[in-house]
């Protein structure tokens, strides 16, 4: 009994043991293989031989602008270029012209070639030239034509300071009678002109020059004498 059940179990074991034949294809069939190893070598097969590495680097690539549609496919790109440089161009203009407005271009050689040439540029020299003028030089006029007196030369001609008396003065309320008769001056420039006009500095005819130091009305010939010295 126990004799009858060992031999099935022997036989099983066998029979795993056992490999099967592959059948059908796959990567690792011997067709696949032999076929595969073919094909490397360059001896044909059911498929093309693969090229040699120089060949394929060899091969010129194909334009995208071959054939009749390539050829307006370019001819389009080309007139979008070009118009969209001319847009370009006359919008540089325009803000050119704007952010310009009242202001001269004659420093811009852009925009002054646009609309001037050799010959326009030798008419507008002979036409300046035909209205060409010379001026003659004339005298300059000498102070103290009008016949009053020049204060600017009695500065400088002067030394003494503002208050330094140099000439007597006689009367009464002398400041008084001053301040009422400079009041009738614009300036002390007009007062001093008077005051020599009337027989200043030694006399004082009009009593502009209380304290006798040859001013009238307060004028100080300080500034004129600056003037020269600097």
């Amino acid at each position: 009994m126990r004799f009858s059940i060992l031999i099935p179990a022997i036989g099983l074991m066998a029979a795993c043991n056992t490999v099967a034949p592959v059948q059908g294809t796959g990567f690792n069939t011997p067709t696949y293989q032999a076929q595969r190893e073919a094909e490397l070598a360059g001896q044909g097969g059911t498929g093309s031989p693969l090229p040699e590495p120089y060949e394929v680097s060899q091969q010129p690539l194909g334009s995208p602008t071959s054939g009749a549609d390539g050829a307006d496919l370019a001819t389009a790109t080309a007139a979008a270029l070009a118009s969209t440089s001319t847009q370009a161009t006359a919008a540089s203009a325009s803000v050119r012209t704007a952010s310009n407005s009242g202001i001269s271009d004659e420093q811009d050689f852009a925009a002054v070639s646009e609309r001037r040439s050799i010959e326009t540029d030798a008419a507008r020299i002979e036409q300046n030239s035909q209205t060409y003028e010379v001026v003659a030089p004339t005298a300059v006029p000498q102070r103290g034509a009008d016949g009053q007196p020049n204060i600017v030369q009695y500065a400088l001609s002067t030394s003494n300071p503002v208050g330094a008396q140099l000439y007597s003065r006689a009367g009464f309320n002398l400041q008084a009678k001053a301040q009422r008769n400079c009041a009738k001056f614009p300036s002390a420039d007009q007062a001093q002109i008077e005051f020599l006009s009337n027989g200043g500095p030694q006399k004082d005819r009009k009593g502009l020059d209380p304290d006798g130091d040859g001013y009238a009305c307060g004028w100080d010939p300080s500034p004129f004498r600056s003037a020269v010295n600097n």
